[in-house]
């Protein structure tokens, strides 16, 4: 039987990409399923079959795993409703028939495309408890009672660092719906305002309801970003002080290299993944369902 050379063709186009998805993807997973169930302390050649005994540990003896998946998802949450409705409004404005709306658009972008390290490192400056430019504003306005070392102050540095994040990304979700509301045709808002339809109404019935789909994609990769921050944890607090700024990333990568136990980090991981996993699959369901 010979072969097709032209129904082979869009194989050999794909080759590459699959040879490098299963060298960097599915070869590394493998290894990482393989060592969740041995203790190894990344460097000695001889491991310790332990089977599931690290999954248990993770999921039901480490207080300290699970304060960080709290603390994630605080972050997160303020990110799904303060960020995310940010880059709304922003959106909403930019896509408004603005001068010079053009310049808003790449200064909101802005952040997102910074270095996460570089972002920690400058907040860290303004957060700063004796020469930071936060608390010098805030004495010069004569507020100085509320200046303090932010990122070291356990009743502050969770906050501190979701403010940074938030920053950070809002941008993302600004693109994401601006792309999203200029796919609404105006024509739907000028048959709402012959109507008497004021602006309130017209966001309410008309804008949210066609958006759905990209406020929910705009929820599942701010899920999915936000529960994996780690570079600017490590730049600004390191997860200090104490544990109060840990989250799972940081956690997993102490668990490895703070105190050499890659194959209890590599259950972590599985865990944190599987977590994030169920969430995505029970947000593209209820897409399915909101989607006209």
């Amino acid at each position: 039987m010979r072969v097709n050379g032209q129904a082979i063709q869009p194989y050999l186009f794909l080759l590459p990409a699959l040879v490098l998805f299963a060298t960097f993807s599915v070869f590394p997973f493998y290894l990482m399923m393989e060592t969740s169930l041995f203790q190894w302390d990344g460097v000695s050649p001889i491991r310790q079959f332990v089977g599931l005994h690290n999954y248990a540990q993770a999921i039901l003896h480490d207080p300290v795993f699970h304060q960080s998946f709290i603390h994630g998802s605080w972050v997160t949450l303020l990110a799904l409703t303060f960020q995310n409705a940010l880059a709304l409004l922003l959106a909403i404005a930019v896509n408004r028939n603005l001068p010079g709306r053009g310049i808003y658009r790449t200064i909101f972008f802005l952040p997102p495309i910074l270095s996460e390290i570089v972002v920690g490192l400058i907040w860290f400056w303004i957060y700063d408890g004796n020469f930071g430019i936060l608390n010098e504003s805030l004495t010069r306005l004569g507020l100085a009672s509320w200046a303090r070392s932010w990122l070291a102050d356990p009743h502050t540095a969770l906050n501190a660092i979701a403010v940074i994040h938030m920053w950070k990304g809002f941008g993302w979700g600004f693109v994401i719906f601006l792309a999203g509301l200029q796919t609404i045709p105006d024509e739907l808002y000028e048959a709402a305002r012959v109507d008497g339809a004021g602006s309130w109404y017209r966001f309410w019935h008309i804008t949210i309801p066609l958006l759905s789909p990209v406020v929910i994609l705009v929820s599942i990769l701010t899920i999915l970003g936000t529960m994996q921050i780690f570079a600017l944890i490590i730049a600004t607090t390191g997860g200090g002080p104490g544990y109060h700024t840990e989250v799972p990333i940081t956690r997993i990568f102490a668990s490895m290299l703070g105190s050499s136990r890659f194959g209890y980090a590599c259950a972590q991981g599985i865990v944190f993944g599987l977590i994030l996993l169920v969430f995505s699959l029970l947000q593209l369901r209820l897409q399915k369902r909101t989607t006209p």
